[in-house]
């Protein structure tokens, strides 16, 4: 694993909110459907779609979306995703960027959203510690995901309370501001704003019983990727790479599939 991956791992979490409520319902109070549609959030130029059905604590999610950054320095742009909890469920406004850059970063917007919960990453762990490990997100500017996994219980508590978000990370730092492009992630300080930024929302709703199910995956993290090829190999980000990023004021990231 590079320099940079193991930077955006490790100490990540410190920042993130995660005064939760403890979950005291059984396992299978969430059980049924769940969709939501991704918006775009800091004009990331996105879209997507989510689906999940739940069966006592497995949850089996259906993810979709396009038109994020797409390259960077040769390989796939990263995209960390998660499901947000324990806040309002809801996705945030531009009135919460706080610091006036112009975007709405991470902390900023877990007012609206929360702290992680879940972490939808390709294989391993999917739980809060997993949340900015590059090396199991997505990558590129599209992609499709399918997976299986054991749900953590505050997570299902969100959801069957209608807290949960889905929010997906990485926008592209030639569209940002100049005090956004030049400033530190708030949550992993040796990292540009860009690459942590929320980039797609869509809040958690109850399908109706006999809504569309959502696909199969395993445990293992079973995914097709449009264009995705192993960030290990495929994101050179070490040594400089950090500074790279923060200088693509004036050359633009690929945001085409």
């Amino acid at each position: 694993m590079s320099t940079y991956l193991r930077r955006i791992t490790i100490g990540a979490l410190a920042a993130l909110p995660l005064a939760l409520a403890p979950g005291v319902a059984s396992a299978d109070h969430a059980n049924g459907g769940y969709t939501a549609t991704l918006a775009e959030i800091n004009d990331s130029g996105g879209s997507g779609m989510f689906s999940m059905t739940i069966d006592d604590d497995r949850a089996t999610v259906e993810l979709s979306w396009s038109g994020l950054a797409a390259q960077f320095d040769g390989g796939p742009y990263p995209h960390v995703q998660h499901i947000h909890i324990g806040a309002d469920g809801v996705c945030p406004t531009q009135d919460l960027d706080a610091n006036g850059d112009g975007i709405v970063n991470t902390p900023e917007g877990s007012s609206a959203y929360g702290a992680v919960g879940t972490t939808l990453s390709l294989s391993g762990p999917t739980g809060p510690g997993a949340a900015t490990d590059i090396g199991v997100a997505p990558g590129g500017g599209s992609t499709t995901y399918s997976r299986t996994f054991t749900m953590n219980q505050k997570t299902l508590d969100a959801i069957s309370d209608g807290t949960g978000v889905v929010v997906v990370h990485g926008l592209d730092p030639a569209g940002l501001s100049e005090e956004a492009q030049n400033a530190d992630s708030p949550l992993v300080p040796e990292l540009p704003q860009a690459a942590t930024a929320p980039a797609l929302c869509g809040a958690l709703r109850a399908m109706p019983a006999g809504g569309v199910a959502a696909g199969s995956g395993d445990d293992a993290g079973g995914v097709e990727n449009l264009g995705i090829i192993g960030l290990g190999a495929g994101l050179a980000l070490a040594g400089g790479a950090t500074l790279a990023l923060r200088r693509r004021q004036a050359t633009a990231v690929d945001t085409t599939a």
